[in-house]
């Protein structure tokens, strides 16, 4: 009994001291992968210079890039979007596309860029207002020299109440901005430019600078994926109201009120039997002793 305690608690301890020794075996292969994997998410992380939420206020995206509030005091900051609940965009990050600034004449927002690099500026636009196509359309310029959005018309691009972006990559160096093979001068100061056109008043909903490549930033799904997307939510719309319509169908007409009997009548002549039965033998007695009197 005592050998036989002693030899378990020998067996414990002899898987103790093995799992410890594989622990610490593989503690500083555990700790190289975790270096690695923060090495690896660090290297893919947007690095984001300046962002703003033109029109409203300070905001964190879903991929952790802070909006600061709209500092710009020229032109007018609406909230007129918020009536739309905006597609191709979480419902997080839909108030980026439901604020904005708009002018009655181009404006400009000014940022202070003194780094060197490959960087990418992100405009984010949605028609909340208009119905149809050369309604609003306007340009973007960068520096006063790059046209980098010409002539966009939102609605043409993607209708109503729906998220789009421009993504312009861009390069510092040398002091020279290069923008799609075009080059300028650049003084440390960055300058975006919303110009007016016949068509209605210029406008931004929100924007942000990082430093990377075109293939570094967030991209909004597809158009043709969302169509798909919204083509499957009215087709299920249609089943389920279809379903709904056909069980309230049978409900209506074809619910039974009770089991099918062949002859109703047939249960009633049997349940008369017995009382009349019961009613004879209960008096055949009464009947005797009348007789004996």
């Amino acid at each position: 009994m005592l050998f036989t305690m002693f030899k378990s608690k020998c067996v414990t301890a002899q898987l103790i001291n093995s799992l410890c020794t594989v622990l610490l075996a593989s503690y500083p292969l555990s700790l190289v992968i975790l270096i690695f994997l923060g090495f690896v998410a660090s290297s893919h992380s947007l690095e984001v210079l300046w962002a703003v939420n033109a029109g409203g206020f300070h905001h964190i995206d879903e991929n952790g890039i802070q909006y600061q509030e709209d500092p710009l005091k020229v032109g007018i900051a609406s909230d007129y979007g918020k009536a739309l609940s905006i597609q191709r965009v979480s419902r997080h990050d839909a108030i980026l596309y439901q604020t904005e600034r708009y002018h009655t004449s181009s404006f400009s927002y000014e940022i202070n860029l003194p780094k060197e690099g490959d960087f990418v500026l992100v405009l984010k636009f949605a028609e909340v207002y208009f119905t149809s196509g050369r309604q609003k359309v306007f340009n973007v310029l960068l520096n006063d020299q790059h046209l980098i959005v010409n002539n966009l018309d939102i609605f043409e691009r993607v209708g109503l109440g729906r998220a789009h972006d421009e993504i312009v990559p861009f390069t510092i160096r040398d002091g020279k901005l290069v923008v799609m093979s075009e080059a300028s001068t650049y003084n440390n100061k960055l300058k975006i430019t919303f110009v007016k056109t016949p068509y209605d008043n210029p406008k931004i909903n929100a924007m942000y600078i990082v430093r990377g490549k075109y293939e570094d930033v967030p991209k909004l799904p597809s158009l043709e994926n969302e169509a798909l997307k919204q083509q499957r939510r009215e087709s299920e719309s249609l089943y389920s109201s279809e379903d709904i319509s056909s069980e309230n169908h049978k409900t209506k007409f074809n619910k039974r009120s009770g089991p099918i009997v062949d002859d109703p009548y047939a249960s009633q002549d049997g349940n008369l039997f017995w009382p009349i039965f019961c009613s004879i033998v209960a008096f055949i007695p009464i009947l005797i002793c009348l007789c004996k009197m």
